[in-house]
């Protein structure tokens, strides 16, 4: 699947988010070495008890046993005609930080579909990993 493919992916399941306090809606698409991709949005409740799309992706991939990721593609903002430049939250960063190598790429896409590339050392350096 090519990365326009993918971020095709997350742009559509960015329109599913449940963001009615923050208007701000996110998808990601989680890609599996082995090819398999695994889609998520962000989905908020009063409180607390809020997850983001990057979390969804990931939880669907390891609630099905994959274990070996390639990349993820992010996109986000506060309408869905917009792309504004979306990164990880912090508790995010460190969630996919437990299951990804230091080869892991993260894609941020914008309104004109370019992307920003990083590691995951680029966004949670010095990170705590057992």
């Amino acid at each position: 699947m090519s990365l326009d493919e993918v971020i095709q992916i997350a742009k559509d399941v960015r329109k599913n988010a449940y963001v009615p306090y923050s208007n701000y809606s996110v998808g990601a698409a989680l890609v599996c070495k082995n090819g398999n991709v695994y889609s998520g949005c962000n989905i908020e409740n009063d409180g607390i008890m809020s997850i983001c799309a990057e979390r969804v992706a990931f939880t669907k991939a390891l609630s099905e046993g994959e274990r070996d990721f390639d990349y993820i593609v992010i996109c986000g903002g506060s309408n869905l005609e917009t792309l504004e430049n979306c990164t990880p939250c912090g508790y995010c960063r460190q969630f996919m930080n437990e299951f990804v190598d230091k080869d892991f790429k993260i894609f941020l896409i914008n309104s004109s579909d370019d992307a920003e590339i990083y590691h995951i050392d680029d966004l949670l350096p010095h990170s705590f990993k057992l």
